[in-house]
């Protein structure tokens, strides 16, 4: 549920005053005519979050361009009508939580955005709001695009670089692992900088598939995204560890510029993962310094 490319569109949601009148901000999910029922044909709407910091994001903030968009919803450029402050929100449209699986997701995400404590290189929370249509999510704005992006540019990092990068992911793993928190779905696409410079601080977002766990505690639901799982979570029982192979799995991208694990369907891709057999003939490998290719190998 997180966010996607940049994809600019329409200006800011104020709307300009018509013959003498201020027209109402229009929000970009009304008219969803979102109703969750019990079952029984109760037509009570269903709110998703325990303690939102309101109901009505409009009474504090203007959602202005379109930043990107993912599978539940979109996210906006968003700005403090008392600070002028930018921020970014994530609106998720209630029409599209159709399980309660759905709706677990959207509220813990939340949960577990508060729970983290601030840290330099993930993404804070700023306010949560939920109205009839959707939930709108507060965030740090981060301008400076994803890692992935930067990694097609570059086509592959210097060990040097690999390791700056590296050291920031492996930290928000420590972090997260040492709140209780399993991130479950850490790619270069879920690493954001903060703005567009090389020095920008390289931010984790997106918990929306992240999970509280407690030492111990094994899991089985396969989630995540297909080049970047473990071979445990293919085989239903894991724990934290996934989020130390995908971590490894990011490392060896960088140094080459490809995935270690490559098929043209997802269940090639699975396969692949299982086998976990890493190629360190092709180019650039041969260059590279075996204390890096242990580092990747470590983690297949």
């Amino acid at each position: 549920m997180g966010n996607c490319c940049v994809t600019p569109t329409g200006a800011s949601s104020s709307e300009k005053k018509v013959k003498g009148k201020k027209k109402e901000k229009k929000n970009p999910f009304f008219g969803d005519d979102y109703a969750v029922t019990n079952g029984s044909g109760n037509a009570d709407k269903l709110w998703v979050l325990k303690e939102p910091t309101g109901r009505d994001i409009l009474a504090r903030y203007d959602l202005g361009r379109e930043l990107g968009r993912g599978e539940f919803g979109v996210t906006y450029l968003c700005t403090d009508i008392n600070t002028g402050e930018k921020f970014a929100c994530k609106s998720i449209s209630k029409k599209k939580l159709r399980t309660a699986v759905d709706i677990d997701d959207v509220r813990r995400e939340v949960e577990i955005m508060k729970h983290l404590p601030a840290h330099p290189n993930i993404v804070s929370l700023k306010a949560s709001y939920e109205d009839d249509s959707a939930v709108h999510i507060v965030m740090e704005l981060c301008e400076g695009g994803e890692l992935f992006d930067r990694i097609v540019a570059r086509g592959h990092y210097t060990e040097r670089a690999a390791a700056a990068v590296m050291r920031t992911i492996v930290e928000v793993v420590q972090m997260c692992h040492r709140h209780g928190v399993m991130h479950r779905d850490l790619k270069p696409e879920n690493f954001l900088f903060a703005n567009k410079k090389e020095t920008s601080a390289l931010k984790a977002i997106d918990f929306g598939l992240s999970v509280f766990f407690k030492p111990g505690e094994r899991f089985n639901e396969i989630v995540g995204s297909p080049y970047y799982m473990a071979p445990e979570v293919l085989k239903r029982n894991y724990g934290p560890e996934v989020d130390v192979w995908s971590a490894g799995v990011i490392l060896y991208i960088l140094l080459c510029g490809v995935p270690p694990f490559w098929a043209e369907t997802e269940q090639g891709v699975a396969q692949a993962i299982i086998r976990s057999v890493i190629d360190f003939k092709r180019d650039p490998w041969p260059r590279v310094s075996d204390n890096a290719k242990g580092s990747c190998d470590e983690n297949a």
